[in-house]
């Protein structure tokens, strides 16, 4: 579902990462590494937010430097923060997504949204709510349509620890049929979600 390939990132006489190599059917993993590392660009790389200098990804066999639409069409991005539509409510976010995946924001969908904690929130601008609803809103997208690549970047910041617990069983519900790809420091959320812990170096020595 996920692959990357000889992924490398400079910035003027910096090299941020090279070489980087991955590759997953499905699953769960967490990239736990020093901050400033780089994992934040590596998912921006990943998701076509962030050019790489090198190597490729492919989502659900699609190159994104050859096919990006067909790419990114099997992909939920979830960034640390993220308010391109200031204006937008959740609800009308989840109806765009869906609609863009030819889905519905079905009973199941609002039954999570209540379970995270979120059915309060849904009618609120993205200026309006905190940090923790914002990326609700965003995980919850997870949920609609058939996408088969999830990259979310410290998904639990923000969260307590009732929508922690949400999360980590929505992850392993997901990884069952997709590749779970998250950035974490949270070694707990990490064990719950059943996640395999690499690093950097396991990425650089194609472990």
């Amino acid at each position: 579902m996920l692959r990357f390939d000889n992924l490398g990132k400079r910035y003027g006489d910096r090299i941020l990462f090279e070489r980087l190599h991955f590759d997953a059917t499905s699953g769960c993993v967490a990239l736990n590494d020093d901050s400033g590392s780089g994992k934040s660009t590596l998912l921006g790389i990943v998701a076509g937010a962030i050019e790489a200098d090198a190597g490729d990804v492919w989502l659900g066999g699609q190159s994104l430097r050859a096919a990006r639409h067909a790419a990114q069409a099997v992909l939920t991005y979830v960034p640390e923060d993220n308010m391109n539509w200031p204006d937008q409510t959740g609800r009308d976010y989840l109806q765009q997504v869906a609609s863009a995946r030819q889905s519905a924001v079905t009973r199941d969908v609002l039954a999570f949204a209540e379970r995270f904690g979120l059915a309060p929130h849904l009618d609120k601008r993205f200026e309006q709510m905190s940090y923790g609803s914002r990326k609700k809103v965003f995980l919850t997208a997870a949920l609609l349509g058939e996408t088969r690549v999830l990259l979310a970047d410290e998904p639990a910041g923000g969260l307590d620890a009732s929508a922690r617990a949400v999360l980590a069983d929505l992850f392993r519900t997901l990884a069952a049929s997709r590749t779970v790809f998250f950035t974490s420091y949270d070694e707990a959320f990490t064990q719950a979600c059943e996640a395999t812990r690499i690093s950097f170096a396991d990425l650089a020595s194609g472990a």
